[in-house]
């Protein structure tokens, strides 16, 4: 063994003895029947790393909505009442100014501008420009706070969304939620810090996009299944009892403690801690989607949908009900937002699906006082341009992807409401007022978690990585409190 592996043995050994040490008072070292009998939802803090957080955290826990496919802004959010003088006609190249293309409008031989056909107002004592489409986010404008600025250099999906979640367009780095469960560690050891639940039927997803990269792979996030068991493999085998189970992960864990002390291998720990999680979630995952005794008031407010699992409303819920129980990091994606054509028609039909259950999960955070301590996300990974893709009718168009200029809006967790942050031109193309790069979203999504972007980071092959690579500064405008973490 030369110099360097003896050291780096040394020095590993000496951390993961005492994470080892830490697991023995953990299911085997209290008895399987101590466990079985603990109450769902305990509340045994596993932190994170040392020194973290670096800032008092606003927020306890992220609700990140991903609306993948990427929502169309024009007919959303961002109002252009002066396209009606331009409707039908070219889009001026002093306009595009020559940015990119996709191959799917790259041949067309005209750009005819599209004006949304749908209605828009102002709601709430914010005023804030919403389309006929949202009604029940209409409700709650005063609680948000919309930035119509975000913009990215990604212009297909996957590499879109997989830079949205991990600030990289290629695979191989760690997730958002994986670098918050990472640095902060979790609340409740009976559930995963990271979870993540998906629905629609649009662009397929990658497991990369909420998984580990370099990162310890205990940090990945933990997919929640509509269909049959909510986790794959956490149910015992037919004629398998939970006494069987727990002396079978018993000596599993003596087996993978002999070849830990002989390779001295993390992920051999991480493991054993894997197990243990899972024989907890056993019980802690069906109490967690056993929605009987919410009361009728709640189906109401999110929507007809959430009686039905595997809706986007269902997982509303769900995600509500994680976050009472102290997980971390709650994903959602809805697949439904991709309208190259046909756009008005297939654009009621995802709001229909969407708007009630978001605006319905606000809401029960606010009325339970979760809202405060709970970041709520909702974004896609670009926007849609403001020329038709295809033929444009009077009453039907469609929209190419446009990563130059889209809005989201976020919600609680130390976050500003009832404001309307950034501008575009007159034809939702540029950006003119506040420019927010998705680095900067994801460094203010961290501050709110009491995290500096800048230092938390991960030794990998010689290098410190962080989420927002080298780049990304905190959108203090969007902040409810000032640079101090004074409100």
């Amino acid at each position: 063994m030369d110099r360097r592996r003896f050291l780096g043995q040394a020095g590993l050994g000496i951390g993961m003895a005492a994470l080892a040490e830490l697991l023995q008072r953990d299911l085997f070292a209290q008895g399987a029947g101590s466990v079985l009998s603990s109450s769902p939802g305990s509340r045994i803090p596993s932190p994170g790393i040392e020194g973290l957080p670096h800032f008092a955290p606003k927020a306890k826990r992220v609700i990140y909505l991903f609306q993948s496919g990427a929502p169309s802004q024009l007919d959303l959010f961002d109002y252009k009442p002066q396209l009606a003088k331009v409707q039908g006609t070219d889009l001026p190249e002093s306009i595009r100014n020559g940015q990119r293309l996709t191959a799917m409008t790259a041949g067309q031989t005209s750009f005819p501008v599209a004006q949304s056909i749908f209605k828009f107002a102002q709601h709430g004592q914010s005023g804030a420009w919403l389309s006929e489409l949202l009604p029940y986010t209409a409700k709650i404008a005063d609680d948000l706070c919309f930035i119509r600025s975000i913009h990215t250099e990604q212009i297909n999906h996957d590499p879109a969304v997989t830079f949205a979640q991990t600030g990289f367009q290629l695979a191989g780095r760690p997730s958002l939620g994986a670098w918050v469960s990472y640095g902060l560690g979790t609340s409740n050891q009976d559930l995963p810090a990271f979870v993540v639940m998906i629905t629609g039927n649009g662009q397929s997803l990658a497991e990369r996009q909420w998984g580990t990269g370099f990162l310890p792979s205990k940090y990945q996030g933990v997919k929640l299944r509509s269909v049959g068991d909510p986790v794959l493999y956490v149910s015992n085998p037919e004629g398998f009892e939970t006494s069987q189970r727990a002396r079978f992960i018993q000596d599993l864990e003596r087996l993978n403690q002999v070849e830990y002390d002989a390779t001295q291998n993390p992920e051999i720990a991480t493991r054993i801690a894997q197990y243990e999680m899972a024989f907890r979630m056993q019980s802690s995952v069906p109490e967690l989607t056993d929605l009987s005794k919410e009361p009728e008031h709640t189906f109401e407010l999110y929507g007809p949908d959430s009686r039905k699992p595997g809706t986007y409303a269902a997982n509303c819920l769900l995600a509500r009900r994680l976050a009472e129980r102290g997980v971390r990091f709650i994903q959602l994606y809805h697949r439904a937002w991709d309208h190259h054509s046909g756009l008005p028609k297939a654009i009621r039909t995802t709001c229909q699906q969407v708007d009630q259950p978001s605006a319905g999960l606000i809401q029960d955070l606010k009325e339970r006082g979760l809202l405060d301590d709970t970041l709520v996300i909702w974004a896609g990974e670009f926007g849609r341009t403001v020329y038709s893709q295809g033929k444009l009718t009077a009453d039907d168009y469609g929209r190419d992807h446009h990563p130059r200029a889209f809005t989201i809006w976020m919600a609680g967790g130390g976050v500003k409401p009832g404001v309307t942050l950034g501008e575009t031109d007159d034809y939702g193309y540029n950006i003119t007022a506040d420019p927010i790069h998705v680095h900067d979203l994801n460094a203010t999504i961290l501050r709110c978690m009491g995290i500096d972007h800048a230092r938390l980071t991960y030794k990998y092959q010689g290098r410190n990585f962080r989420l927002t690579d080298t780049a990304g500064r905190v959108f203090q405008k969007a902040l409810g409190f000032n640079a101090a973490g004074v409100a």
